[in-house]
């Protein structure tokens, strides 16, 4: 099985609140039908969910947020949610929605829940979940970020390989240069190590994944602009990206 994660940064221009990139999704879900074994898509918010957030400073951290304002964020994460859909559907990958709260309770995960995802994939159709606006409980929610889903399902689905997609070529170890990390092996950065996006969220998906490779789990950062890379990254062939985890 194979666990792949849409930045928030590739599929939504982050520079515009409330704007997709429907000629990107749609090259994705292009590249994704070549791939011959199960996968699951997270996805994160972008210029919707994140947007919001921002806007009425929600955080990871559960706590007594403004309750519209997490109306909007949910509703925003269910309209970019439902672009996806119709983007995979019509590129014939049969999208199966859980959102968050199929598998979560307050911020713990249900293993049963997360196990049947994977019996999901293997039918045929395609899981696809999201970062969302959570409730908590005694008032109070919280966001869970599509990078801390992918280390919450990698750690119950055992995923080949779990990919990250991105909107830059990986982890550079000069920025001005754009030199290339090609391979992590649980080297400890920081986040003025690494690129970082205007969410910070690049430090949190390198957080993740050394999170997932340190349970002895494959993760590969790569290049949605280039979608058959993709491809490549699961086929084993010649890869253009950052690895974590042995090869």
């Amino acid at each position: 099985m194979i666990l792949i994660k849409l930045g928030g940064s590739i599929i939504t221009n982050k520079e515009k609140p409330l704007s997709p990139r429907m000629v990107t999704i749609t090259r994705i879900a292009s590249q994704l039908r070549r791939l011959k074994e199960p996968f699951v898509i997270v996805h994160g918010g972008g210029s919707f969910g994140h947007y919001w957030s921002v806007k009425y400073d929600m955080h990871t951290k559960p706590a007594k947020y403004n309750m519209h304002g997490v109306s909007v964020v949910k509703n925003s994460m269910v309209e970019l949610n439902k672009i996806i859909l119709d983007i995979l559907e019509k590129s014939n990958l049969n999208p199966y929605c859980l959102p968050p709260t199929d598998f979560m309770s307050g911020n713990k995960p249900i293993p049963v829940k997360i196990k049947e995802i994977g019996k999901i994939a293997s039918s045929g159709l395609v899981p696809v979940t999201f970062g969302d606006a959570l409730w908590y409980g005694n008032k109070k929610s919280y966001i869970l970020s599509g990078d801390k889903i992918m280390s919450i399902l990698a750690k119950f689905l055992r995923p080949r390989l779990s990919i990250f997609v991105l909107n830059v070529d990986g982890l550079y170890s000069d920025l001005k240069s754009q030199k290339l990390i090609r391979q992590m092996n649980g080297q400890a950065f920081s986040a003025k190590d690494v690129s970082i996006d205007v969410t910070g969220g690049m430090s949190r998906k390198v957080e993740e994944a050394t999170a997932i490779s340190k349970i002895g789990l494959k993760v590969f950062f790569v290049n949605g602009n280039h979608p058959e890379r993709i491809v490549k990254a699961v086929q084993r062939s010649k890869f253009e990206g950052t690895l974590f985890g042995g090869r």
